[in-house]
Order: structure tokens, then sequence, then C-alpha cells
């Protein structure tokens, strides 16, 4: 894992909430990113395609809200009974299909389904983790191949880097083919950072936070830093696929574009977001059983700028 070195002027005049992943999937804190030469591009290596089943560990405590909260979005990704309303999930999940997985050669519809859940309340490895125990986690989640495992580390469980330099992860195993993210709850230990813009940021300008579409911080971060790492897990699982910059720490479909989340978007500023008029809760996508859902716009590399929903 590599960190993010930061400019004081720079930092002073953006939120330290945008992250940029490393080869590894390191999801690193920064507000602004020296943006690399080199455009991104496909590197010809493998991506995630297909049926891809998600198997989700979910480590510490989590309350069952958080709980529908995220296992809903991942159903909002490839929805089978419910049309939705756009801008919707699915919307954003097709953007992912037609930018990267079909250049990559993948003629086929790519599906993101539920495979399974476990649960480790009781924090079997201790409430403080190495990177490297996170994988072994991941593999405890009964991961199918082809698939990706998933693991959510509760709000009082400390993970290597975690607020000081990353949101959450991915990697993989490339001899079974399959990838693992990790995403860590910030409600508590640093919502100013992974949070944003649901939180009043930590540093730059001192804006008031954005309602959150599902009422919990913590959650509604959660699927930020969720919906940018099954971005990066797919479109690069194993380091050679679409990135930007050196392959030590590359910007993804993601993370190439920190902090937009609609159109007008700039530091310190998400966007022109919806809002819904019975909540003010701000929002871009709209998920199964009425949920609602800010995603992470994505860089298409055809036009070399930031794709956005809204």
């Amino acid at each position: 894992m590599s960190s993010l070195r930061f400019s004081k002027t720079r930092l002073a005049l953006l939120v330290l909430v945008i992250c940029v992943q490393t080869s590894m999937g390191a999801r690193g804190l920064t507000s602004l990113v020296q943006q690399p030469e080199e455009l991104l591009t496909y590197h010809n290596g493998a991506v995630l395609h297909g049926h891809i089943p998600v198997s989700i560990m979910w480590y510490g405590a989590f309350a069952p809200s958080e709980k529908a909260i995220i296992t809903d979005f991942l159903h909002s990704l490839s929805p089978t009974s419910q049309t939705l309303v756009a801008p919707s999930v699915p919307q954003w999940w097709n953007t992912i299909d037609q930018l990267y997985l079909c250049k990559a050669g993948n003629r086929e519809k790519t599906s993101i389904v539920v495979a399974g859940q476990v649960s480790d309340e009781d924090c079997s490895l201790g409430k403080s983790l190495k990177m490297s125990q996170v994988s072994e986690l991941a593999a405890k989640s009964r991961l199918e191949k082809g698939g990706i495992a998933v693991v959510f580390t509760g709000e009082d469980v400390a993970v290597e880097g975690f607020c000081m330099n990353r949101c959450g992860s991915h990697g993989s195993n490339r001899k079974s083919g399959t990838a693992y993210i990790w995403v860590g709850n910030a409600a508590k230990q640093c919502p100013g950072q992974c949070a944003w813009p649901f939180h009043q940021p930590l540093y730059g300008p001192q804006t008031s936070p954005l309602v959150a579409p599902n009422g919990d911080v913590g959650a509604d971060g959660m699927i930020i830093n969720l919906a940018s790492m099954v971005a990066g897990a797919v479109s690069n699982p194993y380091g050679d696929g679409f990135y930007q910059g050196p392959k030590s720490a590359p910007l993804e479909a993601a993370t190439a574009c920190p902090g937009v989340y609609a159109k007008g978007s700039y530091p310190g500023y998400a966007g022109d977001l919806r809002v819904d008029p019975s909540t003010g809760a701000s929002y871009n996508a709209n998920g199964v059983d009425g949920r609602k859902y800010l995603l992470p716009a994505l860089f298409d590399p055809a036009t070399s700028a930031c794709s956005t929903l809204v």
C-alpha cells in the first residue's frame, strides 16, 4: 500500500474526503490529487464480468437498518424484479459496463448478485485489524469463484490506515479469480473524511453537510466508498486493467473523479444534486424499494471527463 502526500496550500482549499486508490486498492484520503500525465487507459489485463456473486462479511456490530441500506444498494446494481426511475443505481452500473467492461471485450451484460452473508459480531480477530487480516476475513465470507468478497467493519473497529490514508480498499487473488473489498463505517472515527458530504469536512471550507438519503451518515458514507471500490474491483481487479497514473498508486474508474457527484461540482461542493422534497436529503440515484443513494462520478476514457447521473 502507498500513501498520498498532500500539498498544504491545496489541502486548505479542498475537503479531505476524496479517495485515490493504490495498486492494491487502498482508497487513500486526499482533497486533491495531482493528475498524472497519462490518461486513464486499458492496460490489456483481465476484468471481472458476467455473473458476479458477492459474499458479505459483517465484522463488528451493525444495526439491521444499516445492513438493509447497504444490501439494498447491492441488490439495486442488478435488480431482477423492479424497473427503477432514472437516475438509478443500475444506470450507474451500466455506465461501468459500457465504459470499461465492454471495451475489454466482454459482450455479455454483467450482473451483481448477493450470494451470501456471514457475521462476526464478536470480532474474532480483535477490534484493531491489519490489512492482511482484512483479506483473511474476506476468505471466510464463503467467496465463490469469479466473485467478490466484501468485508464491512463496524464503527468501533479500527483498520490499518483507516481515516489516516484510506476509507476502503480492494484486492484480489488472481489464482482463484476472486476479488475482495473492504469498507469501514466512519460514523464515529472520521465522518469528516470518509462520510463527506454528509458530515462537515475536517478541513477546508466549513460548509453545511448534506442530509444523508437514508438518514444514516455512517451507512450512506459507506455506500459512496463501496461504490468506488466496486467500480475499481471490476475494472482493475489485478492491477493491469483500467487505471491512470503509476501502477503502484493508480486512479481508477471512480477515484479518477474525486469529489464529483453531479454537474456543477467543484472542490468542497458535491454538485447540483437532486433533493428529496419530503426529507431534504441529497441524492443522485434511485435504488430498489424506494431507496435513494449518492454515487460517485465515473471517468469516461473516451472523453477524458467525469460522467455523472445528474
